[in-house]
């Protein structure tokens, strides 16, 4: 299961760049660029999005990987991690229904 700052530098390095060229082509700043790749800071939604136009890759793995990450490091200490989870289920199918109406 690889993390969103596994997923972009692996693509950042498959395609021979270095992080002071992503930053320039992105305008994120390249230290910013290099938290996000080793897991110590999280990018917002759009700069996702940016990724994934950037480096061609999937929109949804890409945000998929990035909202796994969010929340298992929220719960990650929670002892009743995967209760909270089963619950969140409950109450996205419940908002997705109640969304129809």
């Amino acid at each position: 299961m690889d993390s969103f700052g596994e997923i972009i530098k692996r693509f950042r390095e498959s395609n021979g760049l270095f992080l002071r060229q992503v930053a320039a082509k992105m305008d994120i700043d390249q230290a910013i660029i290099s938290k996000f790749e080793r897991g110590e800071r999280k990018p917002t939604k759009e700069q996702v999005q940016k990724f994934a136009r950037f480096y061609k890759i999937e929109e949804e793995k890409l945000m998929i990987a990035w909202l796994s990450d969010k929340v298992a490091y929220e719960l990650v200490e929670e002892k009743n991690h995967y209760k909270i989870l089963s619950v969140a289920e409950q109450k996205i199918r419940f908002l997705k229904i109640k969304k129809k109406v």
